[in-house]
């Protein structure tokens, strides 16, 4: 790998595709022809004429309302295709799956709240770790989502997808909320709003949760988070500041062997579904941030500028195997990571005529640097036995973008951007000196969408050609590694940064008053699938993929107070070498209706398909399909208005009809106390069973 910062040509051609014609995801709503658009008002912006692409789109506050969610990471399931499960403790980052993915803990979809990354690179628990549980729903303005790397602004991890979460600056009304549910489950949120200057508004939001959960051995999480904004000005011109605070701990119940659940005894004692092998696995978290964004229009153009600041920690404790490496004390193991995560970010935009047609160029800066004490130790109930790493990590990523959009018709837009990204990385191994050493790496992303349509007032149809190159970074500790830290014996060092290159053909049409349907064709292609093992310290080499499907995606008003969603997904998903990628899940689906104000009542049911797929490169093991219903039922409670506001009472049905099936199923050996030898075998962490939650929701 070079060393230099960028190529030459890379800076030359960043700034030249910024300054010449073509338009850009960015410009869409501004650079395209009005057409009479049928807005599903108060849930998605997702009209024709609004996106670059099919599977682009825009969430808003009001769907994420109508429906329940199980755990906070959940609102990601409103992103058409995606999947949000569980393996562990609710404290620790969900598993997602997208476009034929186990994206583990976040790896390929890139996520941010209110301007800041949530992913987290050379993680003790995984590459790209993206935990979500910080995050309070109810302060939601909307969701911005993206699927593959089409699209300059996306960096590192977003080849699959990306989504950005706003938050609200201000709150339509004090609210206070309470929610008392199933197996321990209480959550109090509140949270208001008010202007304490001229121009100078502040909000501020609270939030205290405890659950034990379905689980033989209580799960006893206990999450705290705060979150106070201070912000000013306009659209136009305007600037917000916020700070965070979340704290979280439980205990876990990881995910177990079939054979275990099937023969229903361990050590002679009764076994099931919910009971935990090792009973001292568990988790302690925390994440502190300020952040704050800037921004001015004006016939100059349009600026802004974000920077951010936050210390991450997480001290994990699991054990997968049971007794296989270590008979005698048992497998466990902590992950603990400690992190000051800095960070800015800049572009200008500007709008222009180029030989008489409209365009729209823009150029930005982000660079983001961590500052890492990552180790994993042997531990046997929790206390430390030994110490495999124990790494200093610095790691710095600068990317620079540009792009330009121009309306060459009044039906035919086209982009093209450019993206050139840069990781330096230095790794100091405190227990073996030969992994200590210092990469680099850099690559460059072209970027290319065209948009044809709508071709008239009467046919309300686009058609997207989109294609484009991305990239996720690897663990820092890979790159520099030359000896396994547990064998000691010769290790592969792996590159920084793994490239990937995606297509996609479109369509999205509003054929018919109040539907609007979306069609993507996809393939998406990578160089390698390295995975870091973060209970082995090691890397595990995979050969290249590639991954390519079908998305087709339907919102329904027939009339004002009903909304129809149906999004249906299927991947085809192998290595290079023709095998199959373990837990890519070939089909993925969901449907829901929702009711809102019919009198004094709303009301959403959703029905959820996450397919079968390979647990083995062979197919000879294959994940078992599961299918899951949620109800959410509300009531305005008009006699208990209060000073004009209102009260609501709101209940939640999760598993409505109380399948057993699993949220999460590997295929893999492991050695339980008390067997003479390993055994390959399928591992599972159950869905939880029908749980009601409760919620009396008051504004002020």
């Amino acid at each position: 790998m070079k060393s230099s910062l960028f190529p030459r040509n890379a800076l030359v051609c960043i700034f030249l595709a910024a300054g010449c014609a073509w338009p850009g995801t960015f410009w869409a709503q501004s650079s395209a022809p009005a057409a009479e658009q049928i807005q599903v008002t108060g849930h998605y912006d997702n009209a024709v004429g609004s996106s670059d692409a099919a599977s682009q789109g825009t969430i808003r506050a009001e769907l994420l309302k109508s429906r329940p969610a199980l755990r906070p990471g959940e609102v990601l399931e409103f992103v058409p295709g995606m999947i949000v499960t569980q393996h562990s403790g609710d404290g620790k980052a969900n598993q997602y799956f997208l476009r034929g993915f186990n994206l583990d803990h976040g790896t390929d979809f890139a996520t941010s709240v209110g301007g800041m990354p949530v992913n987290m690179p050379t993680h003790a628990h995984g590459q790209g770790y993206s935990d979500l549980n910080f995050l309070i729903p109810e302060l939601v303005q909307r969701i911005e989502y993206r699927k593959g790397p089409y699209f300059a602004k996306g960096g590192d991890f977003a080849s699959a997808g990306s989504a950005d979460i706003a938050y609200r600056s201000r709150l339509d009304e004090p609210f206070g909320e309470v929610t008392l549910g199933q197996r321990g489950y209480q959550r109090v949120v509140a949270g208001g709003s008010a202007e304490v200057a001229p121009g100078l508004s502040a909000l501020a939001a609270l939030e205290a949760m405890r659950n034990d959960g379905p689980w033989t051995l209580p799960e006893g999480l206990r999450r705290t988070n705060g979150v106070f904004t201070l912000s000013g000005g306009t659209a136009a011109q305007g600037w917000q500041a916020s700070a965070m605070g979340y704290r979280a701990r439980w205990t876990s119940t990881d995910q177990v062997p079939q054979r275990l659940i099937d023969a229903g005894l361990l050590k002679g004692q009764p076994f099931g579904r919910f009971d935990a092998v090792d009973p001292t696995d568990g988790g302690d978290t925390s994440r502190y941030s300020l952040s704050g964004e800037w921004h001015n229009t004006s016939a100059a153009g349009t600026t802004k500028v974000s920077a951010y600041a936050l210390r991450y920690r997480l001290q994990l404790i699991s054990n997968f195997t049971y007794a296989l490496d270590r008979p005698a004390t048992g497998d466990q193991f902590m992950q603990r990571d400690e992190r000051t995560v800095t960070g800015l970010a800049a572009s200008h935009a500007v709008g222009y005529t180029l030989f008489g047609l409209p365009a729209r160029s823009e150029a930005g800066l982000q660079v983001r640097q961590d500052r890492i004490a990552v180790a994993l130790f042997d531990t046997q109930a929790r206390a430390v036995t030994g110490t495999t790493r124990d790494d200093g990590v610095r790691e710095t990523m600068l990317g620079l973008y540009g792009q330009s959009a121009v309306e060459l018709t009044p039906w035919l837009r086209g982009i093209v951007g450019l993206r050139a990204d840069q990781l330096g990385v230095k790794v100091d191994s405190r227990l073996l000196a030969a992994n200590s050493g210092a990469a680099s790496a850099h690559q460059v992303s072209p970027k290319f969408t065209l948009v044809a349509g709508p071709f008239s007032q009467s046919a309300k149809t686009e058609f997207f050609i989109n294609a484009g190159r991305g990239l996720h970074s690897n663990d820092a500790r890979g790159t520099t590694i030359q000896q396994d830290p547990k064998t000691g014996n010769p290790q592969d060092k792996v590159p920084a940064l793994v490239a990937s290159r995606g297509y996609e053909l479109g369509a999205r049409s509003e054929f018919m008053p109040g539907l609007q349907s979306s069609l993507a064709l996809w393939q998406l292609d990578f160089d390698s699938e390295l995975v870091y093992l973060g209970d082995a310290g090691a890397t595990e080499a995979a050969a290249a993929s590639r991954r390519h499907g079908v998305e087709f995606n339907n919102r329904y008003t027939p009339v004002p107070w009903l909304l129809l969603d149906a999004d249906l997904a299927w991947t085809h998903s192998r290595f290079a070498n023709g095998g199959r990628i373990p837990n890519a899940v070939d089909r993925v689906a969901s449907i829901a209706a929702t009711v809102r104000n019919i009198g004094p009542w709303s009301a959403s049911l959703q029905w959820r398909y996450l397919g079968s797929g390979a647990l083995t490169e062979d197919n000879r093991v294959r994940s078992q399909s599961s299918v899951t219903t949620n109800l959410r039922l509300g009531y305005q409670l008009a006699a208990l208005r209060a000073f004009g506001k209102g009260s609501e009472l709101t209940l939640d049905v999760f598993n409505l009809l109380n399948r057993q099936v699993s949220d999460i199923q590997y295929f893999y050996a492991s050695q339980l106390p008390g067997e003479a030898a390993p055994v390959a075998d399928r591992h599972v962490h159950p869905a939880e069973p029908r749980a009601l939650r409760l919620t009396w929701r008051v504004g002020f």
